[in-house]
């Protein structure tokens, strides 16, 4: 964001002494140290709530990429089943599991 050395803020203190005087200065320096932490706050809890935000999209999609290989391999299943029991049903090979005459 911004750099605030000591000599910036040295004279940020010179220029709030001499514009407040004695008696406002530390009134006004916890009213700020106030507002500071409150801003922090929000920030650091809006960036919190998006980085949730971005692990649950995340996840979602990491989710729907298992959902479609899990359908992707039911489909291949499907497929090689019929394909066996097409093969296995075939007439005319003479290989077929069912009882011979011997």
């Amino acid at each position: 964001m911004f750099e605030l050395g000591f000599g910036k803020l040295l004279l940020i203190g010179i220029v709030a002494l001499i514009v407040l005087g004695p008696e406002r200065l530390p009134k006004a320096a916890r009213l700020a140290g106030l507002w500071i932490r409150r801003v922090r706050a929000y920030w650091f809890n809006m960036r919190a709530e998006l980085e949730r935000e971005l692990a649950a999209e995340d996840m979602r999609k990491q989710l729907d990429g298992a959902k479609q290989a899990m359908q992707d391999a039911g489909t291949e299943v499907q497929r090689l089943s019929q394909a066996t029991i097409a093969d296995e049903t075939k007439p005319g090979d003479g290989s077929s599991h069912g009882d011979h005459a011997q």
